[in-house]
């Protein structure tokens, strides 16, 4: 990670508030992913599919940070890894759309 400890804490802390607070859209983002995505362009997918990415790694650092702290609850701990897991589908939706697999 390369953050002082009291930094990643903090950092967890308030991603986890972050996320806490739109848990829900994030829930209903996967219901209509794929109209959804056959409306934006790829320029568009692009930035998106940068921004998950840094989500997903934000969270994995938050996780790590709460574990390394020993104070975390599981049930935090699991709710993260599930947004984790929905950002991971998300990126490969996209990554699947952008770079469709071509059986040549």
């Amino acid at each position: 990670m390369g953050r002082h400890p009291a930094a990643c804490k903090t950092f967890a802390k308030s991603l986890w508030t972050l996320y806490s607070e739109t848990w829900p859209a994030m829930e209903s983002f996967g219901m209509n992913m794929q109209s959804e995505l056959a409306m934006k362009t790829d320029e568009v997918l692009r930035v998106e599919l940068e921004v998950f990415k840094r989500e997903h790694r934000d969270l994995d650092e938050a996780i790590d940070a709460l574990q390394a702290e020993g104070r975390a609850d599981a049930l935090t701990i699991q709710r993260l890894k599930k947004k984790k897991l929905l950002l991971k589908d998300r990126i490969a939706q996209i990554e699947d759309r952008l770079l469709p697999d071509i059986i040549a």
